[in-house]
């Protein structure tokens, strides 16, 4: 097998050469955010919730600080009460089930689908009680969840629907009706993070929520906002998340290149796809029918019969970063133990914790690059 030998560091995400590539933009909207001096809830955040309305279809953007504040402030809007119970995927994040705790709810985990990761809608019902409120579902990696089907259960046993759609923002999801929906649009309300990684990231935290109610939309304004709709006069309990004025103007430029950012990222998949699929010893992503990806993550599945820190180290060796996302499920998380989680509980969830792995994956990586990690990962299993 003929050696690779490649010029350039590799990166997972490489920030630093998307700036650059819309450096002249990016710049000019910071200069001007100081020059104007407005800071806090600049004209610039108005004017990028606008854009992101625009760009998504939904009803009403709300900015706030970051995507875990959005999920909470969701909760909070949704009027869950301490004791309720909120249904929310064993394999994700810690901050989905997170801000569940903090608010004195218990979250119900459920299993996940192996070929997808997606939240298992065939053992939604099974987990129902009289004090189920809601569902979250999470758009992992950056496709849709079986969002025609949790919002028909939801639907059926009156629950709310909160859409984690900070690994998803862009994706589109078509129901059988041809009817077609963004990521985060689809149910009672979404919530997205511009986490400098993420697809749309800003330059520090961010986050925001969508809605297509206009009820819902004020409440979850208002409780970013202190609780209050006018200044020193409080409605209700509320807290101070708001996304600082220089993220949104960075935003607003970086949301005219989503589409761009979202086809790179296809084709970069796709070079994957046709290079590894068919191996013996890994699976590469499925992906849905009825769902757009937008690939956050490029993430595989190795074989149980392959060391997976072996591979972390011989790829490293050469050069070459992965991440695991995540190593250990939600259930079995030393915080969350007390929610009821026990070994062999969720056995998907369970095993993909074992078994996956990220690849880089980023918006400016060269064919070249992709070649050498491609070749070297062949050459693992030689």
């Amino acid at each position: 097998m003929q050696d690779f030998k490649i010029s350039e560091k590799i990166q997972m995400v490489d920030l630093r050469s998307q700036y650059e590539r819309i450096k002249p933009e990016i710049d000019a909207a910071i200069q001007d955010v100081i020059d104007q001096t407005a800071f806090i809830n600049g004209p610039q955040v108005k004017r990028f919730a606008e854009e992101l309305k625009e760009y998504t279809g939904a009803g009403f953007v709300i900015p706030c600080a970051n995507g875990t504040d959005a999920l909470q402030i969701a909760m909070m809007a949704l009027d869950f009460k301490p004791g309720d119970e909120v249904i929310v995927p064993a394999f994700t994040y810690v901050a989905t089930v997170e801000v569940i705790a903090l608010l004195g709810l218990k979250p119900v985990f459920i299993d996940v689908v192996p070929e997808t990761f997606e939240l298992d809608v065939n053992q939604l019902e099974s987990k129902l009680t009289d004090k189920t409120v809601g569902v979250v579902t999470v758009h992992l990696y950056g496709q849709c969840s079986n969002m025609e089907e949790i919002l028909k259960i939801a639907q059926l046993y009156k629950l709310k629907v909160i859409e984690d759609t900070a690994q998803a923002i862009g994706a589109v999801y078509t129901f059988s009706d041809s009817r077609k929906a963004q990521a985060g649009t689809m149910g009672d309300i979404g919530t997205t993070s511009f986490f400098p990684s993420k697809n749309l990231g800003c330059y520090g935290d961010g986050g925001a929520m969508f809605t297509n109610d206009p009820v819902l939309a004020e409440k979850l304004q208002m409780i970013a906002n202190h609780g209050q709709k006018k200044k020193y006069y409080h409605d209700s309990i509320g807290v101070n998340s708001r996304l600082d004025t220089l993220q949104a103007a960075i935003l607003s430029v970086k949301l005219q290149h989503l589409d761009r950012y979202s086809k790179a990222r296809n084709e970069i998949a796709d070079r994957y796809d046709r290079a590894l699929s068919g191996h013996l010893k890994l699976q590469v992503p499925k992906r849905v029918p009825n769902s757009t990806h937008v690939f956050h993550q490029y993430t595989i599945r190795l074989d149980e019969s392959v060391d997976r820190e072996q591979f972390k180290k011989y790829l490293a060796e050469h050069g070459i970063p992965t991440m695991v996302y995540y190593p250990l499920p939600l259930h079995l998380q030393k915080a969350y133990l007390e929610y009821g989680g026990e070994e062999g509980q969720f056995p998907v969830s369970e095993s993909l914790c074992k078994q996956v792995i990220s690849l880089p994956i980023h918006t400016e990586m060269s064919e070249e690059e992709q070649n050498y990690i491609i070749h070297h990962i062949l050459k693992f299993f030689v």
